[in-house]
């Protein structure tokens, strides 16, 4: 693959920003400034630098964001920061087919909503993690307004019904675990699910926070903001 192809397909510009980088000897692969864009490599695991910065070949992208508080999960943002001014450029700008560039996030959380968030560019694997069919499992830590009661965690398992659909809508889980702490498995997501469900029992979302999407647990190494790529075994976990 010839080496202003494969930075185009990383999302670092243009071919012609590629081509251009690459004479400009701004682009280095094992150790050695490169000034052929038709270079060829093999892209599997290849490692390169672009002005200094480090840099592995991945063909779909897969990274996990420790989403802060008070950013939006959009492209065009209405009134919060987004989300994906967190990632670098390239992140961002990876080409795809159609209008939209760069990762996605893979549903998204609410602008005062904190915790763990994926991003990809691999359409299918969006869908899987977001289709109802497939019972994903998402995990929230809730803090309540009221202290919480057991009539509670059993209305949320066996269904509340929200306004805008008559078919009752139930947690895959719940556990009491403080007179303020909630923790709620669900499946699907629907437009301010966890904030409704509580509302339908008679409670208040104060905080909310989402630890854990299938077996994937919010690494405790990133702090909010900071983002890293998934491993394969992290992969593996998602797609178990």
């Amino acid at each position: 693959m010839q080496l202003q192809d494969i930075l185009y397909s990383q999302g670092f510009g243009t071919r012609r920003i590629c081509a251009g980088l690459i004479q400009q000897g701004l682009v280095m692969v094992d150790g050695q400034a490169r000034r052929e864009p038709a270079e060829d490599f093999d892209p599997a695991d290849l490692q390169f630098q672009v002005q200094g910065r480090a840099w592995h070949f991945y063909e779909k992208a897969y990274v996990v964001l420790h989403k802060p508080a008070g950013t939006e999960c959009s492209q065009k943002p209405s009134t919060y920061p987004s989300v994906y001014t967190l990632l670098p450029a390239p992140l961002r700008q990876r080409p795809q087919k159609g209008a939209v560039q760069g990762v996605q996030a893979v549903g998204r959380l609410d602008q005062d909503t904190t915790g763990l968030l994926l991003l990809t560019d691999d359409g299918q694997f969006i869908h899987r993690m977001n289709s109802p069919r497939h019972h994903v499992p998402k995990v929230y830590e809730v803090t309540t307004k009221h202290p919480l009661d057991p009539s509670q965690a059993s209305r949320l398992m066996a269904g509340v019904v929200l306004d805008d659909d008559p078919r009752p809508v139930r947690a895959a889980a719940c556990e009491i675990a403080g007179e303020h702490h909630l923790r709620l498995t669900l499946t699907e997501g629907k437009y301010h699910q966890v904030k409704r469900m509580l509302a339908a029992v008679g409670n208040r979302v104060e905080g909310l926070h989402r630890s854990r999407i299938g077996e994937l647990v919010l690494p405790p190494e990133l702090e909010p903001g900071q983002w890293r790529w998934l491993s394969a075994q992290d992969l593996a976990a998602l797609r178990a």
